[in-house]
């Protein structure tokens, strides 16, 4: 199965990108985990720029959702809301087809964050039928640097609950493709 990980984050030494690269680490062998960290690469969405073709950035964004079986989602929150850049790429799909149907879970690197996780549940249940918004990872990573998070996520508790996120994860899609 292949999962495109995407982060919400714009920093370099994100945490939530440090989560999903860590992920893709010590996924199984069945599930091939690719991270997807370049929202702030994107530009700024606009109807008027919907039209092919569509700016490079965006083209790639679109292809690599298009050619995953489903999507993990890991974002921090910025005032209390989703980060710009991560609106801005899901803002970049609603009247696209890639993510219409497209499973779509969460994960999250801190035990903080609930009015962005709010808002970002309306927003994906919204572009897509397939969000499973009772499928969600949560690792209490706030302040640890991007090692830190890797050392973390080699502890058997930890790749334990990757593992059952990831099966339940599975077990979503292949119900949404079975439709």
């Amino acid at each position: 199965m292949k999962i495109l990980a995407i982060s919400g984050s714009g920093r370099k030494a994100s945490s939530n990108t440090a989560l999903l690269k860590a992920v893709s680490e010590i996924a199984s062998p069945d599930h091939e985990v690719s991270v997807f960290s370049g929202v702030s690469e994107l530009p700024v969405f606009s109807p008027d720029a919907e039209n092919a073709p569509l700016p490079f950035p965006v083209q790639a964004f679109c292809n690599l959702i298009r050619k995953n079986d489903g999507l993990i989602i890991s974002s921090p929150e910025y005032v209390r809301a989703i980060p710009g850049g991560l609106k801005n790429a899901i803002d970049w799909l609603v009247s696209r087809d890639e993510i219409i149907g497209k499973p779509i879970a969460l994960m999250h690197a801190s035990h903080r964050g609930d009015d962005m996780l709010k808002q970002l549940r309306l927003v994906l249940s919204t572009v897509s039928d397939g969000f499973r918004s009772d499928l969600f990872q949560e690792f209490e990573f706030m302040q640890l640097s991007p090692h830190e998070i890797t050392q973390e996520m080699t502890k058997p508790s930890n790749q334990q609950k990757v593992a059952h996120f990831l099966k339940d994860f599975t077990h979503a899609v292949e119900h949404i493709k079975s439709r």
